[in-house]
């Protein structure tokens, strides 16, 4: 009989208390018991007293500064389970999902990242992203299980802690927002498979004002992905459209200011994608290569 807890759970968190408390109840109540770690961005509300006395059994990560989306590679360094689902304050697995991943994950060595199927609020209503994942002109693969992507929400996937690292993790320079895609390069120019895997089930429960100055991140790390990974001319389209977009548009002005501040370090950590990756990249947005 396999190990039931193959996997670990990392959240990362800051200041959303009573949010965290909730998602904490759902992953202790799975079946396969995972072993629950929370990544804790020097929060200020009282989140790690509440931990301590309403749920002594999950770890804590106590990061003295807020790391952003970098607390998942702390939490997952800090695991020694071979696979690490990743879940935010707002969001958890459903039962029976960790165990599935971690079967997709033992069949098929050459997986690094399932892209779970998300399920959004209490009716469970389907992310739009699901369709768009499962759509993926990358098709299968022959060694891989599901569909090859370049994407997927955070809080939907499980990666093979070994390929996660190996892939460096979430890249410091985007700190948070629109921060998977860039890992989702890295983990394909690595030769790690990155794949969307319907039947692993991931719910999702944003608070209505959750996304409060997240445009303006995603624009800002899009363009800081491009000049990291991609070729020059698509890096300088990019910028380009932004700028045009800034002069009407109070988020895009945002963007490209924190954009042009990060570029001096985008610049010296740039590391075009592999050819074929870079194929890949072109064919999911529809360009020639």
């Amino acid at each position: 009989m396999t190990d039931p807890r193959r996997t670990g759970v990392v959240i990362a968190t800051r200041n959303r208390r009573d949010r965290l408390a909730v998602t904490l109840r759902h992953l202790t109540a799975l079946p396969e018991r995972p072993e629950i770690l929370v990544a804790d961005n020097a929060s200020t509300d009282g989140t790690r007293a509440m931990l301590a006395r309403d749920f002594p059994e999950v770890r804590v990560l106590a990061l003295p500064v807020n790391h952003g989306a970098l607390a998942r590679n702390h939490g997952a360094r800090a695991l020694d389970t071979p696979y690490v689902a990743f879940s935010d304050d707002d969001s958890w697995w459903a039962p029976g999902a960790l165990a599935r991943a971690a079967d997709l994950f033992d069949a098929h060595p050459r997986l690094g990242l399932i892209a779970a199927r998300t399920l959004v609020g209490p009716a469970a209503e389907p992310d739009p992203l699901n369709d768009v994942l499962a759509a993926s002109p990358l098709g299968p693969a022959t060694d891989l299980p599901g569909t090859q992507v370049l994407g997927f929400l955070a809080c939907g996937a499980v990666v093979r802690r070994r390929a996660h690292l190996d892939a460096g993790g979430f890249h410091r320079l985007l700190f948070f927002g629109g921060e998977e895609t860039l890992l989702a390069y890295d983990l394909a120019a690595r030769g790690w498979g990155v794949t969307h895997c319907p039947d692993v089930v991931a719910h999702h429960h944003p608070a209505p004002a959750a996304r409060t100055g997240r445009p303006a991140l995603q624009r800002r790390n899009a363009v800081l992905t491009a000049w990291l990974r991609r070729p020059v001319p698509y890096a300088l389209a990019r910028t380009g459209a932004l700028a045009a977009e800034a002069r009407g548009d109070e988020h895009a002005r945002r963007a490209l200011r924190e954009a042009l501040t990060r570029l001096p370090a985008a610049l010296r950590e740039r590391r075009p994608l592999p050819p074929h990756v870079e194929r890949a990249a072109r064919l999911l947005e529809g360009t020639s290569a």
